[in-house]
């Protein structure tokens, strides 16, 4: 029902609306994804100033109408992240977190999970340089298939049920979900290495901040395993990162 409401939200990305006003794509806490118009932001005197720039966490309030935009009519800065703008890769990183919860999480249903992921990812490109990697925007995307209830089996075939620290692991199917023992059929799994199945499965379970120990090699098979999950499950489709 039209109405206002308030609401916590991180800008994923905003595009221009005509002379003064702007679209913005805001993942919140409360409602999930919204398309919201601000009007006037571009002016000169917008009483908005510089709050609703991508990245920005921002507490809001908002009136939903009949239509597919909502308005933003207040809005307050929680976080900045200033850090992260001045830094080439961190800025990078964190257009690419947020592309990836804009594609993943469309369906406008709230995921608490998601958007404090979401949020701990941006505090940490902008509080330290050296995150700014491969290996930990594939353990954020791991931690979002999570969020979504995509996870792929890291543990056990998904063929048999083995168990693949003892088994070893042979590959990883997309399309079964998970990894596949030695003695198991191959079909058409991808190449999946004991070191990258543990990289994967370290990631899940660590904190971001601590995203385990990698090389090009295991990142490249990370990768196609994440990317594979997300097309054939989720059907999305995400840029490369490795």
């Amino acid at each position: 029902m039209p109405g206002y409401y308030k609401t916590e939200a991180v800008v994923l990305r905003s595009m221009r609306l005509r002379e003064a006003d702007r679209i913005v794509h805001l993942y919140t806490r409360s409602r999930g994804q919204v398309g919201a118009v601000v009007k006037g932001v571009r002016r000169t005197r917008s009483r908005f100033g510089g709050r609703l720039e991508p990245f920005m966490r921002l507490r809001l309030v908002m009136y939903a109408g009949r239509g597919d935009l909502d308005t933003i009519t207040q809005a307050e800065a929680l976080e900045w992240h200033p850090k992260l703008r001045t830094r080439g890769a961190s800025l990078h990183m964190a257009g690419l977190a947020c592309e990836s919860v804009l594609r993943l999480f469309s369906d406008g249903e709230s995921n608490e999970a998601a958007y404090n992921l979401l949020c701990r990812e941006l505090q940490l490109l902008d509080a330290h340089e050296d995150v700014a990697g491969a290996a930990n925007l594939l353990a954020f995307r791991l931690k979002l298939l999570l969020a979504a209830g995509f996870v792929p089996e890291l543990s056990e075939c998904v063929w048999c049920g083995a168990d693949v620290a003892e088994a070893g692991v042979a590959g990883f199917s997309s399309a079964a979900g998970g990894v596949l023992c030695r003695a198991c059929p191959r079909g058409d799994c991808m190449a999946l290495d004991e070191r990258s199945r543990s990289f994967m499965a370290a990631a899940l379970a660590a904190q971001l901040k601590d995203t385990p120990e990698s090389n090009p090699s295991m990142l490249s098979q990370v990768d196609r395993a994440v990317t594979g999950t997300l097309e054939h499950h989720a059907h999305v489709s995400l840029r490369s990162v490795a």
